[in-house]
């Protein structure tokens, strides 16, 4: 079963100035109030196709840490985030888009849990619109936190 969900967020800067705090994983636990640590798996090469890191936020109350690697990026116009655990994956796109007056950074983030049983769909449709909420919440954070932090740039 997957989920998707899409925010988008009008910065007050330059598509280089997002693009530099969106590829500064290692100062991500500084500017991102989620993240709480990063890890880097690569020796901390440049931020390109193939880096990857392990990320511990806090979701739902809770600490969780994902392995996370770039599948896809053009500089200062988007990058492909992926993650898996157990048999959820997860995806995590961010497309910077140039305006009169900055730019407009849209997150795009889908889970797929993969196929569930009766009891397991069940329980997604009751509680699935909640985390959905919450998911977006944390979402529009991240672009809330992307945003001060480019816009402190400019």
């Amino acid at each position: 079963m997957e989920q998707r969900i899409t925010v988008t967020r009008s910065i007050a800067a330059s598509p280089a100035a997002v693009w530099a705090v969106l590829t500064d994983l290692d100062s991500a636990p500084e500017t991102l109030r989620g993240v709480t640590a990063v890890e880097r798996l690569d020796g901390g090469a440049e931020y390109g196709i193939g880096t990857r890191w392990r990320e511990t936020r806090v979701m739902f109350g809770k600490s969780a840490t994902e392995e996370m690697q770039v599948t896809e990026s053009v500089p200062e116009q988007r990058t492909v985030v992926t993650a898996e655990s157990g048999r959820a994956r997860y995806r995590t796109v961010f497309e910077l888009t140039p305006t009169a007056t900055g730019t407009n950074l849209t997150m795009e983030f889908s889970g797929d849990s993969g196929p569930l049983g009766a009891v397991q769909e069940a329980l997604m449709t009751m509680v699935g619109p909640l985390a959905k909420r919450a998911t977006a919440k944390a979402l529009r954070q991240d672009l809330d936190d992307i945003a001060a932090a480019a816009e402190s740039l400019s």
